[in-house]
């Protein structure tokens, strides 16, 4: 078995950092590392914040700085942010998308952008539930800024919605 590479060992190891909003996914399943420069002992971590305001990104960088600062080989951790390139949804990772349904949050659609005026609310929401597309919007506010609160009119279950980004 060959053996891993420091930055094979970083990836891992970001691998294993959850969302703190949404613990089922990683924050490399949602799309959140826009990249991992090495040189010498120094990572440097680049997050890209899933929303402007996000309450959460404190904790993410926190996160991200001990789970990377275990690696071997590595002397310091330098985590950064970044709005450029803005995260979109479709930075979310097939395998991240199939953990939200799971975890039963509706995946974002897709059909962007957010709009003040609309919220970025989606007309229809598919229930992760049931699939159903008989749904309909509970409060356009949901339990963080990037959600919303839908129903399902099938399967009878409460459901939160990505906004789209």
């Amino acid at each position: 078995m060959p053996v891993a590479t420091i930055e094979e060992k970083i990836w891992a190891a970001l691998t294993s950092v959850p969302d703190p909003e949404i613990p089922a996914v990683s924050i490399v399943d949602m799309g959140m590392i826009k990249g991992v420069q090495l040189h010498g002992g120094t990572a440097t971590i680049t997050i890209l914040p899933t929303f402007t305001g996000c309450p959460a990104l404190p904790v993410i960088i926190e996160d991200v700085s001990a789970a990377v600062a275990e690696v071997a080989g590595l002397t310091q951790v330098d985590v950064k942010t970044s709005f450029d390139p803005p995260w979109t949804q479709d930075r979310i990772s097939d395998q991240g998308r199939a953990k939200l349904r799971e975890f039963g949050l509706a995946p974002p659609t897709g059909r962007g952008p957010v709009l003040i005026a609309d919220i970025g609310l989606p007309s229809v929401a598919e229930c992760p539930y049931c699939g159903s597309r008989n749904t309909h919007n509970e409060n356009p506010f949901g339990p963080t800024p990037c959600r919303a609160l839908y129903y399902c009119n099938d399967c009878r279950n409460p459901f939160e919605q990505f906004k789209n980004v």
